[in-house]
């Protein structure tokens, strides 16, 4: 195993041992269903989606886990403001972040368990926490962790416990200490009874915290491989996550891994700033491609950057990468390696790309390696030799390859309708296309540039993009979301 990730708790890069050969588990932080996405959580996601493709690619079974926070103070509270059902208000908005992830390339992971279907489990947790003197019910219905018992707690975010604050929880009579946190909080009378479950210290709901710890060791088991989460995660949550598993006797993550922050226009992101992007008007703007280049170019540990240059260079490279892809698929004809379906996981990549790769997900530079491949073929494609077919489809092999690592493959299933039609519906577009341009050809061969104009509006009016070159005009299919 030649992979090295980071770990934000010993802050550090280190070959990734998994603890099964051969397999990884994986454990996200997912969204909490308040409202609709936004591009944070485009970020976060799509960081750990590339993660995922190069354990896959690198030959590894991975199991990924990432939950859905479908009841907290936020979404009972906007669900009451709105007049809805908070269950449906949080239905809606899970629904709507699985189609825009699903939108723009996410795969699904293997289990997305909600917080609400896994109560017995956190009440077993909390059942033991006491038991081991590390929580305490207060005897109104709520729980709380006792964070001085436990001797590592601040040890992800390197605290102390003296320097720390209260973590944000809410003041209650019944804490011992202002620096617990909640595990289960009481009902309340202004909180519908759908609300709330019965458990043996009272009828209440999920903590924040909670949820994950007992998600994780249901699905994934008492020590699993990596948890990862966006970096504002780290505190409090991710560490009263550590704390509460470790405290019960679990040995939890192994290795924790955090995406960094997203700015817009060189500030971060908030409604108050004005400048608050959510997913749907980002997809809205800019073809959908080129969002998720744009979000998963720089490193995933690195701020990323969002404003109007960003996505025009995204929108650049995307369309050169789609460009020349389309004109090898187009030189190839029927090949298996520009199917739909091409067995791309048998395509060696290049050992550079796999070095950057293997850097703790070295992006940019792995990119830089895309960069260099793409303009080789390039390059093969301005010759126009016969015997150049296998290296032309060689080179489209490693391209498409390498892009689909970065969930960007042009011709894949996911980005396919963008870059052009395949089998007979191309041959018969080819066609068409090819008349036009010939007629086209006439108009100025005969000086006729009005009507030479005249056709070239029509194909571009129809989506067809023409490019003229030494040998001769060339057609591909708009980029169109």
């Amino acid at each position: 195993m030649t992979l090295q990730l980071h770990d934000t708790a010993t802050r550090t890069i280190a070959p990734l041992n998994p603890a099964r050969e051969g397999a990884v588990s994986l454990y996200v932080c997912g969204p909490t269903t308040q409202g609709a996405p936004h591009l944070g959580h485009l970020r976060t996601f799509l960081a750990f989606d590339v993660l995922v493709r190069w354990l896959e690619r690198s030959g590894l079974a991975v199991t990924h886990v990432r939950n859905v926070t479908d009841i907290d103070d936020k979404i009972l509270v906007k669900s009451a403001e709105a007049g809805a059902e908070w269950w449906a208000w949080s239905l809606r908005f899970e629904r709507e972040f699985q189609d825009v992830l699903d939108r723009i390339g996410n795969r699904r992971p293997d289990y997305e368990p909600r917080a609400t279907g896994h109560v017995p489990e956190m009440i077993e947790l909390m059942q033991l926490l006491i038991e081991r003197g590390h929580a305490y019910a207060d005897g109104n219905g709520s729980v709380y962790f006792d964070v001085a018992s436990h001797a590592d707690y601040g040890a992800l975010t390197r605290q102390s416990l003296e320097d720390m604050q209260d973590a944000g929880e809410e003041g209650e009579p019944g804490k011992r200490d202002p620096r617990d946190f909640a595990l289960w909080k009481a009902a309340k009378s202004t909180e519908p009874d759908t609300a709330s479950w019965e458990t043996p210290f009272g009828r209440g709901r999920p903590g924040w915290h909670l949820e994950c710890s007992a998600m994780s060791r249901k699905y994934l088991g008492e020590t699993f491989d990596i948890h990862a989460g966006g970096l504002d995660l780290r505190f409090p949550h991710h560490e009263n996550e550590q704390a509460q598993s470790r405290a019960a006797g679990y040995g939890f993550a192994r290795r924790w891994m955090h995406s960094g922050v997203l700015t817009v226009d060189g500030l971060k992101m908030g409604k108050s700033l004005d400048n608050f992007v959510t997913a749907a008007r980002a997809l809205a703007e800019h073809p959908t491609p080129t969002v998720r280049l744009a979000l998963v170019s720089g490193h995933y540990r690195a701020t990323v950057e969002y404003n109007q240059a960003a996505m025009a260079e995204a929108e650049t490279v995307w369309e050169r990468f789609r460009a020349t892809a389309v004109r090898a698929a187009q030189r190839l004809g029927p090949h298996p390696l520009v199917a739909t379906d091409a067995p791309l996981g048998e395509v060696e990549l290049p050992a550079d790309f796999t070095a950057a790769m293997d850097d703790d997900l070295a992006v940019p530079e792995a990119l830089a390696v895309i960069h260099r491949e793409q303009s080789a073929l390039n390059t093969l494609l301005a010759g126009r030799s016969a015997a150049d077919v296998a290296e032309i489809a060689a080179a489209l092999g490693r391209l498409r390859s390498m892009l689909d690592v970065l969930g960007l493959d042009p011709l894949g299933a996911q980005w396919g309708q963008a870059t052009g039609l395949a089998g007979g519906e191309h041959e018969a577009l080819d066609a068409l296309i090819t008349a036009q341009l010939a007629a086209r050809e006439a108009a100025r061969a005969e000086k006729d540039w009005a009507r030479a104009d005249a056709l070239r509006d029509a194909l571009s009016d129809a989506g067809i993009r023409i490019e003229d070159g030494a040998d001769g005009a060339r057609w591909t299919l708009e980029t169109r979301d």
